[in-house]
């Protein structure tokens, strides 16, 4: 359910914004959705699985706010952050 060591860094290399940055919430952005879509995958399998259930509730929601974040200090990278995600926002 969790994502690679490898594969977080890729998603770090990929959004970051300057060299070192593993904090910002692009970075942070990225990172929440690959996790959630590992755990919207589990739950095709676990149906009953109400404990990662919850988890994702929450980091659909700790998703939500930073993009709510970064639409508030800049729209134009909100918008390129859910085209480049591909999130329907």
């Amino acid at each position: 359910m969790s994502i690679t060591a490898e594969r977080k860094t890729e998603l770090i290399q990929e959004y970051a914004i300057k060299p070192n940055d593993t904090g910002s919430p692009e970075v942070q952005v990225a990172i929440l959705s690959e996790r959630i879509a590992n755990l919207t995958e589990h739950f095709k399998d676990h149906g009953k699985d109400n404990h990662s259930r919850r988890g994702l509730l929450k980091l659909v929601s700790t998703r939500r706010s930073l993009l709510d974040y970064v639409k508030k200090v800049d729209g134009d990278r909100y918008k390129t952050l859910i085209e480049k995600l591909g999130l329907r926002r």
